[in-house]
């Protein structure tokens, strides 16, 4: 499905009838085939827009998956680059993506953990987060942001992409939709559950939250991929500062 190396529908379906975290280690060596990874255009641009606040030192991602995200600090960070993530089976394969990386500058290393408990303290001055907050209700975020935020250095900045919703009414709103529905009638009636939901993640909220846990929140617009008829931008940059 999706391509012919992606994974099939029964694949697909053994991993939706699983855990979050069991799913992601049965889909992680065809997930780079899925559209589900962040695409190469976001991630280039995510970097341009970093690039003239650089370099950094120590660089972390935060669910970091297949490692595509790493790949962006590799280039931005000169010491030090952290991938997390709690599934064991796509640590192992962004290992295998980034062994070029064994003994090279920056520095690679990978690390096994729930993301709403992150095992760091004043230890980067670049976080990034690629595609992964649809996994985390809303009530959870305070904490995710919070452990990010312990995790940078004063000055440290946590920046990731977010897309604008799609216009009420039309197709790919109605497909998000019926995507969500679905997910909460299937953890309604099946355990354990499948967290992944495309419509929790409003930007105000977002900012809402960031600015609570103590970051100053600064809004860019991806201009590569253009404006909607009403002028706003079709992604945004949120780069949230640790003072």
């Amino acid at each position: 499905m999706f391509t012919p190396h992606g994974p099939t529908l029964r694949e697909l379906a053994a991993q939706a009838l699983s855990s979050t975290q069991t799913g992601y280690d049965l889909l992680a060596p065809k997930f780079d085939h899925t559209p589900y990874r962040t695409s190469d255009s976001v991630l280039g641009a995510v970097a341009d827009a970093l690039r003239p606040l650089g370099p950094f030192r120590a660089g972390l991602d935060v669910c970091c998956g297949t490692g595509a995200g790493v790949g962006v600090l590799r280039e931005l960070c000169q010491e030090r680059v952290t991938g997390v993530d709690f599934s064991a089976g796509m640590l192992d394969q962004a290992r295998a993506t980034h062994a070029d990386a064994n003994g090279g500058t920056p520095d690679v290393h990978w690390v096994r953990a729930d993301a709403r408990a992150l095992p760091f303290r004043s230890a980067f001055d670049l976080a990034v987060s690629f595609g992964a907050f649809g996994h985390f209700l809303p009530e959870e975020r305070p904490r995710l942001f919070a452990g990010v935020h312990r995790a940078l250095r004063p000055g440290g900045r946590f920046v990731f992409p977010i897309p604008a919703p799609p216009p009420v009414g039309s197709l790919p709103y109605w497909e998000l939709w019926a995507f969500d529905a679905a997910m909460r009638l299937r953890n309604l009636l099946w355990r354990p559950r499948f967290i992944m939901y495309y419509r929790t993640l409003r930007l105000t909220d977002v900012v809402a939250e960031l600015t609570r846990t103590g970051f100053t929140v600064e809004l860019s617009p991806l201009e590569e991929f253009g404006r909607r008829p009403d002028g706003s931008p079709y992604c945004r940059v949120v780069t949230a500062l640790r003072t």
